[in-house]
């Protein structure tokens, strides 16, 4: 854990985190799957509506936490200040204990008011309970990972992620398992059927706390592995001035205040969604558990719409550094390319999900989640699918305008397109009474609003204008022929053979048959192959079989 990295070491160091944030993602996602199929859709309502409380309080308290002593570590072992450096650490822990410690109390013992009172579903307080805790669980750790990353070294980052996403999956899905039937003996004594999805949702929240400490106490015995090289660092330091505690926490305060404000204003939306809904639909007249139900259906929703959104961003953010090194150059036609690589890139993916989620949801649903009804979750497919555009859109335009240096536009834009959502989620809650699907609805119109903004932003910035026939006419022609051969194959197989097969094969298929008619009309060309990841051997591989000239 050096000070003193070349070039390639930082690479590598970055990519080992990036890998292990890649592979913490696909773990997340797929134990999603047996997790809904164990507590049902009323079930994923209560964990839903939990985790939304979880995840702002974990913004306020600690989200931040990891970049800011990175970032202050860093700056003050740039200048052989061991002493300082240390000082940052214990002052980050100190603030954060007694920060997330508050928080914590106050969401254990206020569980019963946030989850009844400001979101109307009162069996959510259970798996907010046992959250509670994790926030000081995951504020330390973020930490002690921030200590690490600014002395250079990503491991124990990246090792601790992977081992705290392992654990929290196993444990959840078990946690679930043994809760629900453990709630559904209390639901028969009490005489009331929500205590099994109920229950389920809190031992499903057991994971975040088992993942979390497992993880914490990794990063523990690593921290004292080290703390012999670390004493002989601090006594071989002979700074004479050492920053007061008061002046640290003071940075400290001001470096992760910009993060919080915008990690805030991008995820309270889910927040706001569910207490509107929650809120609207109990005075109109509907239970909590039909809420919760809906509720869980829209979980559904999140977790197949963010795979694509994943797979768009990871692709078009890897075209983003050369990005900035263009703007740092000032070689504005290299920035031009740049974006519009990474646009073409993006959509690439994003067209084509929202065509297949829009023409087969239910197939696909019915494959994941065979033992549930997903009629619900397969129409908010049909309404929202095409955000999928406007979200890997809007997030890639994001990280281009923080790369030239318009940091504060992407808030500024989503504070603006969220006002938007909200005013247009009441109006289709109140007035036309969509139901879940207004949610979807309204986020359609969140996406869109961020998109217009952001654009309008590149092109003020450094006079970007987006390029239209290649980036989205190409693959939506692409993405048109392939649902429709996808809808028909589907529908014809399924006669025959059973559906999970039939949907199988249809998206097989369906990839196929869309890399060949983006091929056929010169919707992708070998000079774009080539800067795809793996680029070489695709082209090579699409040569031989003739689809590329």
């Amino acid at each position: 854990m050096g000070k003193k990295k070349n070039g390639n070491e930082f690479l590598v160091q970055g990519g080992i985190l990036a890998a292990a944030g890649m592979i913490s993602r696909i773990i997340g996602m797929i134990y999603r799957i047996p997790l809904l199929n164990i507590m049902g859709t009323t079930g994923q309502g209560f964990y839903e509506v939990a985790y939304q409380i979880y995840s702002i309080a974990l913004i306020l308290t600690s989200y931040s936490m990891p970049l800011a002593v990175s970032k202050l570590v860093s700056a003050r072992l740039s200048k052989n200040q061991e002493k300082n450096a240390f000082r940052i650490f214990k002052s980050a822990l100190l603030l954060t204990l007694v920060v997330s410690g508050v928080v914590s109390l106050i969401i254990f013992f206020g569980a019963d008011v946030l989850a009844g009172g400001v979101m109307k579903m009162s069996m959510s307080a259970y798996a907010l309970r046992v959250l509670a805790p994790g926030l000081v669980i995951v504020s330390v750790m973020g930490v002690l990972r921030g200590f690490f990353q600014g002395r250079g070294s990503m491991v124990p980052t990246a090792v601790s992620q992977i081992l705290e996403q392992v654990v929290h999956a196993i444990v959840s899905i078990i946690g679930a398992y043994i809760l629900l039937q453990y709630g559904k003996t209390v639901g028969s004594e009490q005489r009331d059927d929500l205590y099994g999805p109920a229950f389920s949702a809190a031992g499903a929240t057991l994971g975040v706390i088992a993942g979390g400490l497992i993880a914490l106490i990794f990063l523990v015995l690593i921290f004292y592995a080290y703390r012999g090289k670390l004493r002989n660092k601090i006594r071989r330091d002979k700074t004479v001035e050492l920053e007061s505690f008061g002046f640290i926490f003071k940075v400290l305060i001001l470096t992760i205040a910009p993060v919080i404000l915008s990690s805030t204003v991008y995820n309270i939306q889910n927040v706001i969604d569910s207490a509107m809904f929650s809120s609207i639909m109990s005075a109109q007249g509907f239970s909590e558990e039909h809420c919760a139900d809906l509720l869980g259906s829209l979980g559904q929703y999140y977790t197949l719409f963010n795979v694509p959104l994943f797979m768009a961003n990871a692709l078009g953010s890897s075209i983003v550094p050369p990005l900035v090194r263009a703007y740092e150059n000032g070689n504005r036609e290299q920035v031009h390319q740049k974006i519009e690589m990474a646009m073409r890139v993006t959509m690439l993916i994003a067209v084509p999900s929202a065509v297949a989620f829009i023409v087969i949801p239910k197939p696909m649903l019915d494959l994941i989640w065979g033992s549930i009804d997903n009629t619900v979750a397969a129409n908010l497919f049909r309404i929202g699918a095409i955000s999928i555009i406007f979200y890997a859109a809007s997030t890639l335009t994001n990280a281009v305008l923080q790369g030239v240096n318009k940091m504060m536009s992407p808030v500024k834009n989503a504070a603006t397109s969220l006002v938007i959502h909200v005013v247009s989620l009441f109006i289709m809650l109140v007035f036309f009474h969509w139901s879940i699907y207004a949610v979807v609805a309204s986020k359609v119109i969140f996406g869109l609003a961020m998109c217009i903004l952001n654009s309008h932003d590149l092109r003020e910035a450094v006079g970007y204008v987006q390029e239209k026939k290649r980036t989205f006419v190409y693959p939506a022609v692409a993405a048109v022929i392939m649902g429709v051969v996808v809808f028909v194959l589907q529908f014809v197989l399924a006669l025959v053979i059973s559906d999970a097969v039939a949907t199988v094969i249809s998206i097989v298929a369906g990839v196929c048959i869309y890399a060949v008619s983006l091929l056929a009309i010169g919707g992708l060309t070998e000079a774009e192959i080539l800067a795809l990841p793996k680029g070489a051997k695709i082209a090579a591989v699409l040569q031989k079989a003739h689809l590329l000239k």
